[in-house]
């Protein structure tokens, strides 16, 4: 009976160590990521960004010409994309067929379904909203 139990808290022991080694294997892949995002990180200097072409952190108006829908949109690395709040990743298709245009120009889009839209840009600012001390 005491071999068995033995034999019990063992293999209870062994699972454990099991989780552990998967949870520590885990924690070290995320730690790993965190690393590579620290050392990819870049100040920037909002009071160099040009605001008279779109860039990163730029808030800018645009108009459909197919639907004459305006929206507001703001350009910003990918980590802090948020389509709720119409911030969109400077990877997207749409942003990168902004990307560099001036007020009054026309972006032509191709969009991942194939289809084009055209997008004129109609105000441009910079967004220091989010990413000033107040």
């Amino acid at each position: 009976m005491k071999k068995l139990l033995k034999k019990l808290k063992y293999l209870e022991n062994l699972e454990r160590l099991k989780i552990a080694k998967e949870n520590q294997r885990l924690l070290e892949i995320k730690i790993f990521n965190l690393k590579k995002k620290r050392n990819n990180t870049r100040i920037i200097d909002l009071s160099k960004i040009n605001t008279t072409k779109v860039s990163i952190f730029t808030k800018g108006k645009v108009k459909n010409l197919e639907t004459g829908e305006c929206i507001y949109y703001t350009l910003v690395p990918e980590t802090e994309s948020n389509i709720k709040k119409l911030k969109i990743s400077i990877y997207t298709p749409i942003a990168k067929g902004l990307i560099g245009k001036k007020i009054g120009e026309i972006a032509h889009i191709k969009l991942p379904n194939n289809k084009f839209v055209n997008l004129k840009i109609l105000k441009l600012k910079l967004d220091k909203e989010d990413y000033t001390d107040s």
